[in-house]
This record gives structure tokens, sequence and C-alpha cells, in this order.
């Protein structure tokens, strides 16, 4: 598994075109020989703790915003409300963020402004499936698809708003559960064929329907690895085996988030504090410092008038 980023967050302006920009280097991370495992944040807090553990990328997850924003994954938020996680999060750390920017929310035209928009906000990458608009989790039964030719057509559009060529274009496909494995990489290959830079299907339901995908499908593969789900659990190592090049954890973070603060509530309901939970909480000084108070600090007092004194 790929570890911590090159930390290049600031390019100096006299130094020409940065090379450690965030789209090149997911590019980068995807092509190399090792696994990269890409935990789901939800805002910019996770997106630091994420990147504070060491994780060379991290996930925007579609399904962890809207669970976040107190609604299940059936497609209920719109571009706007996402694209202010998006900005969240890319502003919140260095390393690159792949965005799950579920249909394109409608039709090739739309596909087109939040291909542009989420470029705007520097994602590295983005992903777009090939469920209706609404969409639902990819584990969730009953879905439903466009036809083959229409999701071509969305990537057509996404690839002609690409104004950053390193921008990573995947494209998802929830067609195991629909149609079948066959009709699944027949899609692959479509969409790879229309230019995908990567393919995410979504959903396999067995071991031997991943190394299916892995040996038929020729771009970098993304796989999406969670308890509970469709898709077998499997370690990080395992899969890199197998030959994929990315596993995204979309909820793990946010499932561990969810029990620690249940805890907490019930704590603080039942015993009128949390001092029983104390060893399960960061500190007041760690918490601040995740989300960087000091280096703001230092800021005000450089530039307040009566604190410090301007360099």
């Amino acid at each position: 598994m790929r570890g911590a980023g090159t930390g290049c967050r600031v390019a100096e302006p006299s130094a020409g075109p940065d090379p450690c920009a965030p789209a090149r280097r997911l590019r980068e991370l995807l092509t190399a020989p090792e696994l990269l495992v890409a935990p789901g944040v939800f805002d910019g807090l996770s997106a630091r703790v994420a990147e504070q553990a060491g994780f060379a990328a991290v996930y925007l997850s579609g399904g962890a915003v809207a669970r976040s924003s107190g609604v299940p994954d059936l497609g209920l938020l719109s571009m706007t409300e996402v694209l202010v996680r998006v900005r969240e999060v890319v502003d919140a750390v260095g390393v690159p963020v792949l965005a799950d920017a579920d249909t394109g929310y409608g039709g090739v035209l739309n596909v087109r402004r939040t291909v542009l928009e989420m470029q705007r906000l520097g994602v590295a990458g983005l992903h777009l499936e090939d469920q209706v608009t609404p969409k639902k989790c990819g584990h969730y039964s009953a879905k439903a698809l466009v036809s083959t030719d229409e999701m071509v057509g969305k990537l057509e559009a996404a690839l002609d708003a690409r104004t950053d060529p390193d921008l990573v274009l995947v494209a998802r496909t929830d067609a195991v559960a629909v149609e079948g494995v066959d009709a699944a990489l027949a899609r692959a290959r479509r969409y790879t064929e229309a230019g995908a830079d990567a393919v995410f299907v979504e959903a396999p339901e067995s071991r031997e329907q991943m190394q299916r995908i892995v040996q038929e499908v020729q771009v970098p593969l993304v796989v999406n690895m969670f308890a509970g789900g469709r898709t077998p659990y499997l370690p990080a190592g395992e899969l890199e085996e197998m030959g994929f090049a990315m596993a995204l954890v979309p909820s793990d973070l946010q499932r561990a988030a969810v029990h620690a603060m249940q805890r907490a509530a019930r704590a603080l309901y039942d015993e009128g504090w949390t001092a029983s939970m104390a060893d399960d909480m960061v500190d007041f000084s760690t918490r601040d410092a995740l989300v960087g108070l000091g280096d703001l600090q230092a800021v005000a007092d450089r530039f307040e008038p009566g604190r410090g004194s301007p360099a």
C-alpha cells in the first residue's frame, strides 16, 4: 500500500509548472505498481485526519457526504451542495482528491458543468457512473442504468470539458447487479474506448468476478472496499496482488465517527459528562493542531494591529 503524500502543497511561483500538481500526482499513483488506498472523507476535518494518518490521496465519497448531511445515499443532494464539500476537502489537504461526481447530476450539459466546477475547485480526479438520475448507493438493490451509448456520450462530454489534461476521469459501471458481469465488462471496455483514464466496476460479488475484471480491462482499475457490501472484503495486500490500482474505502472513517459520537452522546446523557470517555477522545490542543490553529495565530500575530510586528 502506498504511504504518505509528497508534501507538495504549495509550488513556488517562479519554479514553473508544479511537478506535484494534484492531478498529475494522482496519475502517477494510479500507474505505480503498489495499490493506492484512499479513505473516504466527507468534510475538511475528516480529510485532515486521513492526510495526517499518511494516506497519499483521499476520496470524497458521495455517500459519506450525503449521510453527513443527514440523508441516505439516494442521489438526494444537488451538485451545488456537493461542491461545498469539494471545496472544503480540497482546501484542507495537500494530497490529491478523487471526487465522487455521481451521475454528473443529469445529462451531458450537467456533466459538462460538473466537470468544469469540480476542476475549478482543484480536484485531481472524479468518477462518473452509469446509473439513472437520481442514483443509489452501488451496494443497494433495484438500481437502474442508462444505456451504454448514453454513458459514452457523458464520458465524451466530460473529456471535452477537461481543461487540465492530467485530470483523471474514472468511469464507473453498476452493471454487475443489473445486467451481469459480462455486460459490466462490455460496458467497461466501451468506456475505456471512449477515453476513460480508469474504470471502476462497482460491486463484483466474488473473487472470480474481481479476477475477470482485472484480466479483461486494460486501464487502471478502481475497487470499492468495505465490510458489509456485496464485494468480498479483502485486505490491501490481496487487492494489490490481484492487480487493482486503487481501493476506495468510502465509509470506514464515517462509521467509526458515528460509533464514537453515539458513545459520547450516551455518556453525556446518562452520566452528565464524558469523563468516562477521556481516553477515547483527542485533547483540546490536538484538536486545534489538526485544523492548523497555530499557523493562523502566527499570521494574526504578524498582521493584526497591536499584536506582533509585520515582517
